[in-house]
């Protein structure tokens, strides 16, 4: 059963020794920023979250915490709802490589998965034009992961399932994928619901790129009804 889970965790990008799973390895090109989005258990809904920075656990040091003010190169947001908490580095360097997504426990051992960013000088390995991208209820949505390798390419939700070849589903909602060009991997999620807002990623070799679809009701465009009215 360990061997099992060790195994899904590795083929779904998934990392985490207990309770909090995470991306495996981000590329990252250098001076832009990144979100990786950390999934928690129902039971660590009200834990303090938290970013360490530094490859051993017991040596890293505080980035930012959910019970603590963010702002400058870290910032962290916790979706309860989603049970997420979202970290953002942004201009990323060559030495932001090695960070934990950590709940706190009191009492005990902090619950903690970790990540990799692989820094880049040119164009990443895998990468999205937006990391946030908005649907309508009941429409599509289209995201675009480029991909510097040829490899078999994954669209996962975080936590979930993955969908692979040309055509699968998450949740129930249909998923789409096209890689007509080797280079590039379209994937597009149709009919879109509520519960299908989330984290999700593509997923290539080692490489993930996280990406959030918010899913939304399209707004009601007024109409001009003109009032009656008498020349004279």
């Amino acid at each position: 059963m360990v061997l099992y889970l060790s195994v899904f965790l590795i083929l779904t990008g998934l990392t985490g020794i207990y309770s909090v799973t995470t991306v495996t390895e981000v590329s990252v090109k250098a001076g832009d920023s990144i979100s990786i989005p950390c999934l928690y258990d129902q039971s660590y809904v009200n834990h303090v979250k938290y970013l360490c920075r530094g490859y051993y656990y017991r040596h890293c040091s505080y980035a930012v915490k959910t019970d603590q003010q963010s702002s400058g190169k870290f910032l962290i947001s916790d979706d309860k709802k989603l049970k997420i908490f979202t970290v953002t580095i942004k201009d990323v360097t060559d030495e932001d490589t090695d960070f934990w997504c950590v709940v706190e426990i009191d009492g005990g051992g902090d619950d903690r998965a970790y990540f990799h960013l692989s820094v880049t000088r040119g164009v990443s390995s895998l990468y999205v034009d937006h990391q946030e991208v908005t649907g309508f209820i009941g429409e599509h949505v289209t995201i675009t992961c480029y991909c510097q390798n040829s490899g078999e390419a994954k669209w996962c939700r975080v936590g979930g399932p993955c969908v692979s070849g040309t055509e699968g589903s998450i949740d129930g909602t249909t998923v789409m994928l096209d890689r007509s060009s080797s280079r590039v991997l379209r994937v597009t999620v149709s009919r879109l619901r509520m519960e299908d807002s989330g984290w999700y990623w593509c997923l290539e070799g080692d490489l993930q790129m996280p990406v959030q679809i918010s899913v939304r009701e399209r707004p009601t465009t007024g109409k001009f009804c003109p009032s009656a009215f008498t020349m004279r």
